[in-house]
């Protein structure tokens, strides 16, 4: 008997070891399983920057798409009290933030959900009433104020009004829509959005970029009233990804006209108006506005200009600058359409000069969309048409003297011309260059040609001493006719 008392004393020892050693286990293993699953999760745009506390040191995630509506001056509530109908009906928030009910007078409904408004509501009635029922229900709403700060078209302040034909609450893509949609400098990935809740800022995080190419409409927040939304200002523009955001509802705006200016190795520099293309029959189906494009409308680059080294200088939203490096000869080159950057309000395209240029390099460039139609090179003197002749860029100087005509074989000095030409600095350069038609483009007897460039043709010997002859003996001559007149 003692025996088996023994035995079942030591078995229940062993078994209370057992479960203590469980219970200890359990304690230490279940918290690093909880947070090993938290970390698995993509919570960003859910946890606030600044996360809330709770009186027992919890953190609180906040979905912004299911944050409850909050009350504020100006709403207006449908109060039903249970079997107590002289007590109910609609009552609007005060601007103080409190509403004036029956019995217990004004009572702090502002910053409430409507569920704390009711239990609030019915503790001051539980007062007065036994066991009160309480239903508080949100008649008209008040609208809304969104602040929207950043690389957006028009930032500022805005209302939105909810009702009966708009009950759904706004989104950021809606804002950033009213506010004339994104810049090419916008970071769609960080969208930041500033909402208070219980007196402190929280902050939610939105990615556009994957609404747009995973259609993760989780990331378009729904919003309440008081929140801001900010967009930063992107490191590096990619122009395949703005290619994109331009069709988008929240894109870029494409239907306006754009300044911008142009400086350097261009033909008509200063401040140009850059046209979208249209593409539809409808105003807003229109192409962004481009590099190329402004080239063009400020007539084109020079025969030197640096193609590799244009650069683009856009101002932020908070009014810093960022110069974007952009190489045309890869889109000249290889078809990079990359290189050619949509453009925005203000930006300023310096295009410099190059050192050397190869007659390969200048022949493509020429042919390419950068450099103008056609460039005006004036042929004077001693050639079958003189005057201003209309060629392509980059036409050698033989090639514009048999535009003229070619040379007047009677009178032209064929042997060589003087090439006139205006420096950017103002001066003038003249040079005598010996003509050889056999001679292909070469800076020593077939140069290019420039926009406004003067080639002098001049008389030949023969021809200035038969002109100097004419002139001498033109009055004797005159004489010889008289008398030849009156028959002398």
């Amino acid at each position: 008997m003692k025996m088996t008392s023994i035995l079942a004393q030591l078995s229940l020892n062993q078994s209370s070891k057992i479960a203590a050693i469980t219970t200890a286990l359990l304690f230490f293993i279940q918290p690093t399983s909880v947070k090993a699953e938290l970390k698995t999760q993509d919570t960003r745009h859910l946890i606030p920057n600044e996360p809330i506390e709770q009186a027992t040191g919890t953190t609180v995630a906040v979905s912004a798409s299911e944050t409850s509506y909050t009350l504020g001056p100006g709403d207006v509530l449908r109060l039903d009290i249970f079997q107590v109908p002289e007590y109910s009906g609609e009552f609007p928030v005060l601007v103080d933030g409190t509403v004036s009910l029956r019995l217990i007078g004004n009572v702090k409904v502002s910053g409430l959900t409507l569920n704390e408004a009711s239990e609030t509501v019915r503790q001051k009635y539980a007062s007065y009433l036994k066991r009160p029922i309480v239903n508080v229900g949100l008649v008209s709403p008040r609208p809304l104020k969104i602040g929207i700060a950043g690389e957006v078209d028009n930032p500022g302040s805005y209302e939105f009004a909810l009702g009966s034909s708009n009950q759904k609450f706004p989104t950021v893509t809606d804002m950033i829509e009213q506010a004339g949609g994104i810049t090419t400098l916008a970071d769609v990935r960080n969208v930041k959005v500033t909402r208070k809740i219980k007196g402190r800022d929280v902050v939610f995080y939105s990615n556009l970029w994957s609404l747009l190419t995973e259609n993760r409409l989780d990331q378009d927040i729904s919003l309440r009233d008081g929140d801001t939304i900010l967009i930063p200002t992107v490191d590096e523009i990619n122009s395949g990804e703005l290619a994109r955001l331009s069709d988008s509802s929240f894109g870029l705006q494409t239907d306006e006209p754009i300044n911008v200016a142009v400086v350097g190795e261009i033909y008509r520099p200063g401040t140009h108006t850059v046209t979208p293309q249209q593409i539809g029959d409808e105003e807003q189906d229109s192409l962004p506005a481009r590099l190329t494009q402004a080239i063009g409308v400020a007539g084109g680059i020079k025969p030197l200009a640096d193609v590799r080294k244009v650069e683009i200088h856009r101002d932020t939203w908070d009014g810093q600058e960022k110069v974007f490096a952009v190489n045309l000869w890869e889109l000249i080159q290889a078809g990079d359409e990359n290189q050619d950057i949509i453009l925005q309000e203000g930006d300023r395209i310096i295009i410099p000069q190059a050192e050397s240029l190869s007659a390969e390099e200048s022949e493509k460039i020429a042919e390419g969309v950068i450099s103008p139609a056609q460039i005006t090179v004036n042929v004077v003197g001693e050639v079958v048409n003189p005057g201003a002749q209309e060629v392509r860029p980059n036409t050698p100087l033989n090639q514009a003297i048999l535009a003229a005509g070619g040379f007047d074989n009677r009178r032209a000095d064929t042997g060589e011309v003087e090439l006139v030409r205006l420096n950017d600095n103002g001066t003038v350069a003249k040079r005598t260059i010996k003509v050889d038609f056999a001679q292909g483009i070469s800076e020593e007897n077939n140069p290019v040609l420039r926009n406004n460039d003067v080639v002098v043709v001049s008389r030949s010997g023969l021809t200035k001493t038969t002109d100097t002859a004419g002139r001498i003996f033109s009055p004797l001559g005159g004489i010889f006719s008289i008398l030849r007149f009156i028959g002398l």
